[in-house]
């Protein structure tokens, strides 16, 4: 090596430790390897080097480097210690630049944001931009996205419009996750856990080959913890007593059939059946004015005259087609998934209501306790997909895609003085038919050695029947009466993308990309009152730019990605509540911009640690001069109690109403970032090691209009693992953290009743053993 190029090399190995100073016994023994001294990584390179990590974001099995877009890819050990305790789905908020994942649902309805765009709608036929691909199946509604997370093989992020390849409703990205798949031979695996709360969890994996073409693999998971909160109301024996436990057990079945080494057939099943409580919200644990707790805040006291659970059952399966020609390689993904879901909760978050004392805690306006079900849901799935496999500079992908769902959601309100719950009426009922087909194409040429370039374009036709239904007694009149309100869309879309790399050098690839996304049109109807009609959104469309960069570094034991980004959705679909109604409105903005930047980097530092750290900055802002929203509840005549919340936007043309032009986007935090470190060293005949994870993300906005009081505070989390493996890694034992600082915030509300938050996990932890075969 040059001078010259063993100066340029050492400075980036300064900068890196600069900026990441655990990263300096890296940096030394690197630029140490680049002179040819004797270190142990000069004469091992190999020991030391990070594994090449494969993707399949453009549908093809690739070197995440030579991928044309921000993505970022979560497996194996970063993967179980973000797992540990039996997490949920929403383990992966804030573990990826631009990644956030919330609930008003608690375990059975994660919402999903990338790089600021995502939807709080609560509604049970929310869509949302980010789409969910499970096993290559697309996730439409929000009650299969919470699917436990157990023998993934590999998340994959894949952050901008994804509108080509995976097109059904991705302007923001994708999240896409791979279980492991059967092999030809016996293996697998028993976990058991145990933790605070009473947790109790098991997880296994048995893989066996049947034959020398077919391998069956069977894996599961059965978490359980305790209830941790308890109802503390002055009037014992009125509703349910205890909280936040759960019975959650799923399992998938996969046989993977290889008659030929051209045909793959491989056939999934899976089920889950959740039992639990739902998420609790809180009355008037905010105090006015400020986004703090109020004093004396206990998290183990929930005082409430409500009923609370939530039951979930999802069954599904695919089968995956795949043959091989000469030239071509075939591919035929059928899906199909149905689900039952019944959610309960005191939504006031109390007991009792001013006029009909004792109340509390705190000023509780009017009696909420509503019950939201899906009875019928079915989704099925048709994709047929072509790509050649032949040598030459130009390769192409094309295919038809068909989405068809059918789904009924019925709210039901109770009244907790009165008898009979639940009540004849209100009861809403909303019916929604979905059916959408797509055909799509790519090209990938490769122009030079160093530059490829890829092009795609995919059309959607969309189609969408939704019905909505009340039954109530009209005002002064003792006969009930059914007012039916139905809405229908059709709508075309020619989404598109242009990428390129260019290989600067053997270990460093710059990228770029603009690309389009689009969301069909949204319906929802969950009618307060006869005269109440449902709110339709009408389709967005979103124009994307990045670039950035993916370099190896320190001959492969480190690894760079970076990029910056810029985009613009114009009809932006947003969610609006409606004062002191418990209903959404959906909305259309004129346009929402973001920008931002994004970091990715991994390295082996040496001396037995790696590290991965992660940031990104995401700005958002709503660009709709006329678009005004109402905002928090107004409390009635108690002049003590005239508003919950305190708007800071400017007043909007009606009372009760705040403009929210150049407000960012909800459940949006401009600044994230994950950092993680990891230490192993060989003791006695085995492999000790201690894993540490930390992500902080900063304030955010609950809704679209501004106040103090429904504002997040900044949050930093961090998780512990303790682990030693022996038996050449048959055997494992651990302790873990999560939490471990038992941080408390607010990480949402409801503002139509009263000063009303949810919070986040607290602390947990427990131990686990893992026995491999």
């Amino acid at each position: 090596m040059s001078k010259q190029g063993f100066a340029v090399r050492s400075l980036i190995a300064l900068a890196v430790a600069g900026a990441f100073p655990l990263q300096s016994a890296l940096a030394t023994e690197g630029a140490a390897a680049a002179e040819g001294q004797d270190t142990p990584a000069a004469s091992a390179p190999a020991a030391n080097q990070l594994e090449t990590v494969i993707v399949t974001a453009q549908r093809r099995a690739e070197n995440i480097k030579d991928v044309p877009m921000s993505i970022a890819s979560i497996k194996g050990d970063k993967l179980d210690v973000l797992t540990s305790g039996a997490a949920d789905i929403r383990f992966l908020a804030g573990r990826s630049p631009s990644v956030n994942v919330e609930s008003d649902y608690g375990r059975t309805f994660p919402r999903f944001y990338i790089r600021g765009l995502g939807n709080t709608d609560f509604d049970l036929n929310a869509s949302q931009p980010v789409g969910y691909v499970m096993d290559d199946i697309v996730q439409e509604n929000a009650m299969l996205k919470g699917f436990p997370v157990f023998d993934v093989d590999q998340v994959e992020v894949l952050r901008g419009p994804q509108g080509t390849l995976f097109g059904r409703n991705s302007p923001a990205g994708v999240i896409k996750f791979d279980s492991a798949k059967p092999v030809f031979k016996t293996e697998g695996y028993l976990t058991l856990g145990v933790g605070n709360y009473s947790a109790k969890n098991a997880e296994g994996v048995f893989n066996i080959p049947v034959s020398d073409t077919v391998a069956l693999r069977f894996s599961g998971t059965s978490q359980h913890r305790d209830d941790r909160v308890h109802n503390t109301n002055p009037t014992p024996g009125k509703g349910t007593q205890d909280f936040e436990g759960y019975r959650d057990n799923a399992f998938r079945l996969q046989a993977l059939v290889r008659p030929t080494k051209d045909f793959d057939a491989l056939f999934n099943y899976h089920e889950r059946d959740y039992h639990g409580t739902a998420t609790l919200f809180r009355a008037n644990i905010i105090k006015k004015g400020t986004n703090d707790l109020v004093d004396g805040f206990d998290y183990g006291s929930y005082p409430s005259d409500g009923i609370n659970y939530q039951i979930l059952k999802n069954k599904g399966g695919s089968i995956r087609l795949k043959y091989n020609l000469d030239d071509i390689t075939l591919h035929s993904i059928t899906g199909y998934e149905t689900l039952k879901f019944n959610s309960r909760a005191d939504v006031d978050g109390g007991y009792g209501a001013v006029y009909a004392p004792p109340y509390g805690p705190g000023y509780i306006p009017f009696a909420v306790e509503t019950a939201d079900l899906l009875p019928n849901h079915k989704q099925f799935t048709q994709e047929f997909r072509a790509e050649s496999n032949y040598k030459g500079p130009l390769q192409w992908i094309g295919g038809l895609f068909f989405f068809d769902e059918n789904i009924q959601i019925d709210s039901i309100a109770f009244d907790t003085f009165s008898p009979g719950n639940p009540q004849v009426a209100p009861y809403s009922v909303q019916y929604q038919k979905a059916k959408s087909w797509a055909a799509f194409g790519t090209l990938n040429y490769t122009v030079s050695d160093q530059f490829k370039v890829r092009g795609g374009l995919r059309y959607t036709n969309d189609k969408k029947d939704f019905s909505a239904s009340r039954i109530d007694y009209p005002a002064g009149s003792t006969t009930l009466t059914t007012a039916t309100t139905d809405l229908h869309d059709t709508s075309h879309n020619l989404s598109w993308d242009l990428s390129g790399t260019y290989e600067l050098d053997k270990n460093t690839n710059l990228f770029a990309r603009v690309a389009t996304g689009y969301r069909a049109p949204s319906m929802q109807g969950r009618l307060s009152a006869l005269t109440d009609k449902p709110s339709k959104a009408g389709a967005e469309k979103a124009l994307s730019y990045e670039a950035g960069i993916k370099q190896d570094l320190f001959d492969k034991r480190a690894r760079l990605s970076a990029s910056v980004f810029q985009y613009r959705v114009k009809d932006k679909q947003l969610t609006a509540g409606s004062g002191s109604v418990n209903m959404n409105q959906l909305i259309n903005a004129d346009k929402v911009t973001g920008q931002g930047v994004e970091l990715d980097l991994q390295a082996n530092l040496g001396y037995g640690f790696s590290s991965t750290l992660g940031y990104s900055y995401n700005d958002t802002e709503i660009k709709d001069s006329k678009l005004f929203v109402q905002y928090c509840g107004n409390y009635g005549n108690n002049p003590t109690h005239a508003s919950g919340c305190t708007p800071t936007n400017p007043a909007g043309p009606f009372a009760g109403t705040s403009l929210i032009n150049g407000n960012p986007l909800p459940r949006a935090p401009k600044n994230q970032l994950n950092f993680t470190l990891k230490y192993s060293t060989e003791i006695g005949n085995g492999e000790f090691y201690a894993y540490t994870d930390w992500t902080y993300r900063s304030s955010y906005n609950f809704f679209l209009y501004e106040a103090p009081e429904y504002k997040a505070k900044p949050l930093t989390e961090g998780g512990l693992r303790l682990g030693y493996k022996w038996g050449d890694g048959k055997y494992e034992v651990a302790a873990f953290g999560r939490n471990i600082t038992d941080k408390r915030v607010i990480l949402g509300a409801i503002d139509f009743d009263n000063l009303t938050g949810m919070l986040n996990e607290p602390r947990t932890w427990g131990a686990t053993f893992k026995y491999n075969f």
